[in-house]
């Protein structure tokens, strides 16, 4: 168990935590907690790639963790009406037909690695950009504008782009 893993098994725990502060409109301990696990999945990223500390356990664990925290997230603050249904759909959908094609790839005797693309990296740091400025809104009682219509399509645009990515590697990789 390395550092990096710790601290992703960490993440793991702030989910739920997250959730219940959301749920009970505790907007300013939300935005801290996701902000912590945000941070913290920078951290543990860096420390595996340029300090040695990569680990099989590791590569399993981060995407899991970072999974369970957009996914909460988003069905959460869609379900306290703070974010748009069809964006939460667009999200889920997304991650759900990643983890689909792993499956079907491995039960098809042609088990699949996804390693993430730069287009999903931007992904992930938008939609948790948006959700940061969705509970951020919320916690300092400010405005967010234009900007909140703006990380919706940009939040949109990229999952589309992350999707269509993964789908036409796994594409490839099914028929090669």
């Amino acid at each position: 168990m390395t550092i990096p893993n710790l601290i992703t098994v960490g993440r793991l725990f702030l989910v739920p935590l997250v959730i219940v502060m959301i749920v009970n409109e505790r907007w300013d301990a939300a935005f801290i907690i996701f902000v912590a696990a945000g941070v913290s999945d920078a951290v543990d990223g860096y420390l595996a790639r340029n300090c040695g500390m990569a680990s099989e356990l590791g590569a399993y664990l981060d995407p899991i963790a970072d999974k369970a925290l957009i996914v909460s997230i988003y069905i959460t603050l869609a379900l306290v009406g703070a974010v748009p249904v069809w964006l939460v759909i667009l999200v889920v959908a997304r991650d759900l037909m990643i983890v689909a094609a792993v499956l079907l790839s491995w039960l098809l005797a042609r088990p699949v690695t996804i390693a993430p693309f730069l287009v999903s990296k931007l992904n992930t740091a938008a939609q948790i950009a948006f959700a940061a400025l969705a509970l951020g809104s919320r916690a300092f009682g400010v405005d967010p504008g234009l900007s909140l219509a703006v990380g919706e399509v940009v939040v949109a645009l990229l999952t589309l782009a992350s999707m269509t990515a993964y789908l036409a590697f796994w594409l490839r990789h099914m028929a090669g």
